[in-house]
């Protein structure tokens, strides 16, 4: 008989083992309970919104929380061409890859400035991206609105463009520039002595460098952009240029009684950009944990 099986019998021999392994498992109970619980008050009200998406208003109101008996695709299709879901959801996917590249490429070109450009006043700078990124943006509302007026930007898919790259370029800068700090400095003096502009060092070599935190501010800034509503509502009139969020609002009040077709709207929202967070959700846990952003 090996030592290994004499050592495994003598542990399990040994008098008190059990009951410790139960204790821990007592103690451990309490905070599965409680994660239990949260994960059905978190996920509950999505899977009812599942469920009542394939249902008629008379199975909604004779079960509200049971499951369909039968799956009925009706409410997608009369949601999807009474809402026209088709051009909000163009125009929500045209301000989620404009906002995105935009404010990479801000954000990006900031963030080197920052950690490894020698600037005066570069703290100065960085406390403004702070107290920036923490202001209420009600505040710019009046002044904005009249400045765009003036400049004809208002129920224009590239005004709202510019102003998500300006509300969204200082928490990216301070993010990328968390990145860019672990770089050493010497690629950035080899890149000097080659006779490459400040530009080409950006482009080339830093950047690419920085791409696990320029992945997770594309993915951040496109699920803000896709779910964005104070903006969009305020600069966007027109329906045929409304994003998906203030489109399926209008629709939501035009049949507020009917929940199924509610329901089948609202996973028109939600899916699209639920399959994105999933397909890069490893991508992002792992660049905000590399950036060593607090």
């Amino acid at each position: 008989m090996s030592s290994t099986v004499i050592e495994r019998r003598g542990s399990a021999l040994r008098p008190g083992t059990a009951p410790r392994r139960r204790r821990r498992r007592n103690l451990h109970f309490p905070a599965y309970l409680v994660l239990t619980v949260l994960a059905l008050f978190a996920i509950g009200p999505a899977v009812l919104m599942v469920f009542n998406a394939f249902k008629s208003n008379a199975q909604i109101g004779a079960s509200p929380l049971a499951p369909p008996t039968s799956l009925s695709w009706s409410n997608f299709s009369i949601a999807w061409q009474q809402g026209d879901f088709g051009a909000t959801m163009r125009n929500s996917a045209i301000l989620v890859v404009g906002s995105a590249a935009g404010t990479c490429v801000i954000a990006g070109l900031a963030a080197y400035a920052l950690s490894h450009l020698d600037l005066p006043g570069r703290g100065g700078v960085i406390t403004y991206l702070f107290l920036a990124s923490s202001m209420p943006v009600q505040l710019f509302v009046v002044p904005l609105f009249s400045l765009w007026t003036d400049l004809g930007l208002t129920d224009n898919l590239f005004g709202l463009i510019v102003i998500y790259w300006a509300t969204d370029a200082p928490f990216a800068t301070l993010l990328l520039r968390s990145f860019l700090l672990k770089v050493p400095k010497e690629y950035v003096e080899a890149g000097r002595l080659d006779g490459a502009s400040e530009v080409q060092i950006a482009r080339r070599v830093m950047l690419p460098l920085a791409w696990p935190g320029l992945m997770t501010v594309a993915l951040v800034v496109g699920l803000w952009a896709w779910n964005e509503f104070f903006w969009a509502i305020t600069f966007i009139h027109d329906p045929a240029k409304r994003p998906i969020s203030t489109s399926f609002m209008a629709f939501q009040d035009e049949n507020s009684t009917n929940w199924g077709l509610s329901s089948a709207a609202a996973l028109f929202m939600l899916v699209p950009i639920l399959i994105l967070f999933l397909v890069l959700q490893r991508r992002f846990v792992a660049g905000l944990t590399s950036g060593g952003l607090k």
